[in-house]
């Protein structure tokens, strides 16, 4: 399990190597275009970065609601934290349908 705290650590330093500027801390009701300087292709790239670097995917209508710093943190949080669906194993049973 990563705990928000880990994950903002994660946030603050791909939030420093996108802005190439230093951030002494990410705060919770920080905005992330107005206070911490974002523009829409700073955000594309911080989203595939983070995707990546989490192993996880963000819908439209998530980061459209993350305008926040805190906000971005619950949804990463929670899709890093969500528990993995079980790959079909191929071991069960097979059913034959006949013809």
């Amino acid at each position: 399990m990563i705990t928000r705290e880990e994950i903002r650590e994660t946030l603050l330093k791909l939030f420093e190597a996108e802005t190439g500027e230093p951030l002494e801390s990410l705060d919770d009701d920080q905005n992330m275009a107005e206070q911490l300087g974002l523009d829409s292709v700073d955000m594309v790239s911080l989203i595939m970065q983070r995707e990546r670097h989490f192993k996880i995917r963000l819908s439209h209508e998530e980061l459209a609601s993350a305008v926040q710093v805190g906000q971005l943190l619950e949804i990463v949080e929670q899709k890093v934290n969500a528990p993995k669906e079980a790959a079909p194993s191929g071991d069960g049973p097979s059913q034959k349908i006949a013809a």
